[in-house]
């Protein structure tokens, strides 16, 4: 790969950390071909992907990112970068917590959402948050809550008035 190729490939994945919500790095030392074409499956779904160059490639890459030169230091040895897209970053960090579990050759080794990077333990933390829907359908369901509770108290008094009067009813029937 010559300079002009590397330069090309930076630029490429600089460009892309751009427009990522999210990034995590993954050792894949040990890893056949045939596992990193499941990740990359997996991870396409999730709207994200794995991408491998040289480490100092990856360093030159992340330190253009804001906060990416405390990121830099952790890309050493056979790492890829999951570059994470869509909105549901964890959903994506869960996949990868599940995919390590399940290939011993893959390991999470970091993190990098916004400008924080991310241990291996808060990783771990962001996978085991729902999903985006779960969360906006909690938020809706908490704020729902107040005025269903509301209607149901209104309904019941209207109940209640009912019953109130069909006893009234009743024992003016029975009176007369």
């Amino acid at each position: 790969m010559n300079r002009s190729e590397k330069e090309l490939l930076v630029g490429e994945l600089a460009q892309q950390l751009q427009g990522a919500s999210a990034a995590f790095l993954v050792n894949y030392q040990g890893s056949t071909v045939k596992t990193l074409h499941t990740l990359r499956k997996k991870l396409r779904v999730r709207e994200s992907s794995l991408r491998v160059a040289k480490a100092r490639i990856l360093k030159i890459a992340v330190s253009t990112m804001p906060g990416g030169t405390n990121f830099a230091p952790m890309l050493k040895e056979q790492v890829g970068l999951v570059i994470a897209v869509g909105k549901d970053v964890s959903g994506v960090a869960k996949e990868l917590i599940d995919f390590a579990k399940s290939n011993e050759t893959i390991k999470v080794v970091s993190g990098f959402y916004e400008t924080q990077v991310l241990s291996m333990e808060q990783v771990v933390f962001f996978a085991s948050l729902p999903s985006r829907e779960v969360l906006l359908g909690q938020v809706l369901g908490t704020l729902q809550a107040p005025i269903a509770q509301f209607v149901r108290l209104l309904n019941l008094l209207i109940v209640r008035l009912l019953y109130v009067l069909q006893r009234i009813a009743e024992q003016k029937q029975q009176a007369a």
